[in-house]
């Protein structure tokens, strides 16, 4: 994770190594890329590396930085736009587990995704423990914390297709087009997508399984998905899809809350609809 945040980005600002390290490769990269990076580095005792890290795992080496950035969904899906690329976008209802957040965030990074959506209020957020997960991939695909209702209006107004995945999904998942511009919406631990997200995707696909057990790990399925989409892109995408209704059409300025299902306040609230239509506005845990 520290090799990443050096080579990624200018925001280390210093590196602290256990005086004790014996010398070793990875090691050798980081102070190589500290130096040319003139990021200065010092050596200390393990104790004060023990009380920095509050008993985390540190292997001896810590990073002081300034925080990720967080850019808007908006200005994730411009940039898109702008380098030519489809988008590829998570939006993970309300996962709780940090190791989840993190193995999801690593998985994405491999297979190209552009940006891990999640809720303002509700779920993991981008802890330490959750950039240590997802081992440096949280320097590349960035965490945007935005109202998830929100985000799907924004998705669709783009006509950016909203695939969703559950355990009790409409169609396998072997039958679903996964290319072209794409978000991808996985459910929480406990109760998977919400109903009300649920209502906002174009289809729900639940991955085939031949064993007894009915669902599998979240983050497991993020990865399925993902490079069922890869798979997909280099080789085409299934002769006879399902779900194949095109998102909602562009809406005329002012008309955002259109988009959104009859909430009463608290929902609302707790979707981040309410936000959005206001002026100024590792081990894994838990299935699919």
């Amino acid at each position: 994770m520290v090799r990443e945040a050096l080579a990624a980005s200018e925001r280390v600002k210093r590196i602290l190594v256990d005086e004790r390290a014996l010398p070793d490769p990875k090691l050798g990269e980081i102070l190589s890329l500290a130096a040319r990076r003139g990021v200065p580095v010092e050596h200390v005792g393990r104790e004060a590396l023990d009380r920095m890290a509050y008993g985390r795992v540190h292997n001896g080496v810590i990073a002081l930085a300034r925080p990720l950035e967080a850019p808007s969904l908006r200005e994730v899906l411009d940039g898109c736009y702008g380098a030519g690329a489809d988008p590829l976008v998570m939006l993970l209802d309300e996962v709780q587990y940090e190791q989840n957040l993190g193995a999801v965030l690593r998985t994405g990074d491999a297979a190209g995704a552009h940006a891990v959506v999640i809720p303002t209020r509700r779920g993991a957020g981008l802890s330490p423990v959750v950039q240590r997960i997802a081992m440096g991939a949280a320097e590349h695909v960035p965490v945007v914390r935005e109202g998830i209702m929100a985000a799907l209006a924004t998705l669709r107004r783009d006509g950016i297709r909203v695939v969703g995945a559950a355990e009790d999904g409409d169609v396998s998942l072997w039958e679903v087009d996964l290319t072209g511009p794409l978000a991808l919406v996985l459910g929480g631990e406990d109760k998977g997508i919400t109903p009300t997200v649920r209502s906002r995707c174009d289809v729900v696909c639940r991955v085939p399984m031949t064993g007894h057990v009915p669902s599998i790990n979240v983050s497991a399925t993020a990865a399925v998905l993902l490079f069922e989409r890869l798979r997909q892109v280099e080789r085409g995408p299934p002769a006879v899809t399902a779900g194949r209704q095109p998102a909602l059409p562009d809406l005329a300025e002012g008309d955002e809350q259109d988009v959104a299902p009859d909430l009463d306040a608290e929902e609302q609230a707790e979707s981040g609809f309410a936000w959005y239509g206001e002026e100024g506005a590792g081990e894994e845990e838990g299935e699919q």
